[in-house]
């Protein structure tokens, strides 16, 4: 992987609490798996960077290699990768993702 790629990755993740690297952007995503994760933030109140895969092929595969996960999207949380959209969905069904980010103290609240 590119150096600076990961380099560019890394201070993403460290100066955001939440990231997700995603295919388009959360007000208009370019894939289901994409709007399906934007959707269960936007739900729980998250605030979050999305990152647009679709903007760079170096960083489409970059972050790829950075986290060791074949797809996209990628959420990470106070710079710890999470997981990719089956993930995300089934820790938020759970209960698991609030509780996740209510022990790294980003703010959320599930809407009743």
């Amino acid at each position: 992987m590119d150096n600076m790629i990961a380099k560019r990755i890394r201070e993403e993740i460290d100066a955001t609490d939440v990231v997700l690297y995603m295919k388009g952007t959360p007000v208009f995503p370019q894939c289901g798996f994409s709007a399906a994760v934007v959707q269960v933030l936007s739900h729980m109140g998250v605030k979050f960077k999305g990152i647009d895969v679709l903007q760079d092929p170096g960083l489409r595969q970059g972050v790829k290699d950075f986290s060791s996960w074949p797809t996209v999207p990628q959420l990470y949380i106070k710079g710890e990768f999470v997981g990719g959209c089956d993930i995300v969905r089934e820790m938020f069904q759970s209960g698991e993702l609030e509780t996740l980010f209510k022990d790294k103290g980003v703010p959320a609240q599930v809407a009743s």
